[in-house]
């Protein structure tokens, strides 16, 4: 069972009647929406897995969806620029430097650059449809427990600033998954080129961590 409880940040009012959507990485179509009971709370009859909350239409969160999600919200009006309802940035901007070798990956019908390893030239350019673009150049097809990797590469980067390290993953996804399905291993085998980190860095659409070559 998954349950989304839908609040405005600092007064933790319950939002009532507020339409409320899962979209699971693993699947094409939405579950929902739902509509919040008094106490703000949405219930899905699903196992957990990786994927979206849309709360009246906008993504609010994305990663493991997994017992209660919460989703405070600054406002009832919250621009949907902000999918998590908190203050957070990625790296963006070019970090192309003369003679910088890269390449292009088409996805939606625009070239998207990247360096000669995948890794993106602006991390700006990031998006769902480049991590499946980039990853079938890469002879990998995304499946749920890759796509809760990403997220969690990403949600990492935006708590931290930082990359995750394979052991910030291994500790991890031990305890969400078990111990074997989150073992160095078993990432290694999710992730073949390069591994998690450098592979589930590329599809995450994070810059190359400190001694990578």
């Amino acid at each position: 069972m998954i349950s989304v409880r839908v609040a405005i940040k600092f007064t933790n009012e319950p939002l009532k009647r507020t339409p409320v959507a899962l979209q699971m990485d693993a699947e094409d179509h939405l579950v929902g929406p739902v509509l919040t009971d008094r106490a703000g709370i949405a219930l899905f009859d699903l196992p957990p897995g990786s994927g979206k909350v849309l709360v009246s239409g906008v993504e609010r969160f994305h990663g493991r969806l997994d017992g209660e999600i919460r989703v405070d919200l600054w406002s009832i009006t919250q621009s949907a620029n902000d999918s998590t309802g908190t203050p957070g940035e990625f790296p963006a901007g070019s970090n192309a430097y003369p003679g910088m070798t890269t390449r292009s990956v088409q996805v939606n019908g625009r070239e998207i650059l990247t360096d000669s390893e995948g890794y993106l030239v602006d991390p700006a350019d990031w998006s769902e449809a480049f991590a499946k673009a980039l990853a079938a150049h890469e002879g990998l097809v995304l499946n749920a427990e890759h796509w809760e990797v990403i997220r969690f590469l990403r949600e990492h980067y935006a708590d931290h600033g930082s990359q995750a390290s394979v052991r910030d993953m291994i500790r991890h996804f031990r305890k969400v998954w078990d111990p074997e399905r989150g073992s160095n291993g078993n990432l290694h085998r999710l992730f073949p080129i390069g591994g998690p980190q450098k592979q589930g860095n590329r599809l995450a659409g994070l810059l190359r961590t400190k001694g990578e070559h």
